[in-house]
């Protein structure tokens, strides 16, 4: 299924805190599973990311031990089904419960835990909107390793290392993949990031709740390549 074109209007985005409540509203009250936003989350992330790769190559995803890392573990178990070559980075291995029953799954599917020498694209999954800065020292260390590799990049949700401060960010990626509406503070990073975003299966009732609209293109296609308006 190809990619379909987005464009973002002043109805589309939402701000971090605003989606955190969107995302609690999804939970507590239309009783959405983390564990079913998580599948679709990892299920649109291995779609971007099979669009990019060679069956022969590699792909390197640091996973992180909450939600987030749990979407970059979903997208790690499709992609080796899918026949990639697949790898993981744990700074942290203490995941909570979801991430830890994803990672199990993701080894039973031939994905190792191990740092390839030159892999052909790097996931950065490791911390997702409810970081704070600054980072830790493992998750600095794993950053600046993964800043390093000269290969594609692309982050699930928000950067790693990413300040709202100033819409910069530590790890460094070409493409960002964010979940369910695009954030407000992303945009800035549209002149030297390609921004995309995923159907994780959130109701349009939310969406109305929120004073946003829900892409009608999501009816045809849950990933969606974002043009933003000038």
């Amino acid at each position: 299924m190809e990619i379909q074109d987005f464009k973002i209007t002043d109805q589309h985005h939402v701000t971090l805190e605003r989606f955190r409540e969107m995302d609690y509203e999804a939970v507590e009250k239309y009783h959405l599973p983390i564990e079913l936003m998580m599948e679709n989350a990892g299920y649109n992330l291995a779609r971007l990311a099979a669009r990019f790769m060679a069956k022969s190559g590699s792909i390197l995803i640091g996973a992180g031990t909450g939600n987030n890392g749990g979407g970059g573990l979903v997208a790690a178990r499709r992609l080796s089904g899918w026949g990639f070559n697949v790898f993981l980075d744990i700074p942290d291995t203490n995941l909570r419960e979801l991430p830890s029953r994803q990672l199990e799954r993701a080894l039973s599917h031939g994905v190792r835990i191990k740092y390839p020498d030159k892999p052909d694209l790097f996931i950065d999954a490791f911390l997702g909107f409810s970081q704070y800065l600054p980072l830790n020292s493992s998750y600095q260390d794993a950053v600046d390793k993964a800043n390093s590799l000269h290969c594609m990049k692309i982050s699930l949700d928000l950067p790693t290392g990413f300040d709202v401060r100033n819409y910069t960010s530590l790890f460094k990626p070409d493409m960002i993949l964010t979940l369910a509406a695009m954030k407000t503070e992303l945009l800035p990073l549209a002149g030297s990031t390609d921004l995309y975003l995923a159907d994780i299966g959130l109701p349009e009732l939310v969406y109305n709740q929120f004073g946003i609209r829900q892409p009608d293109e999501f009816k045809l296609n849950s990933l969606l390549r974002c043009l933003v308006s000038d």
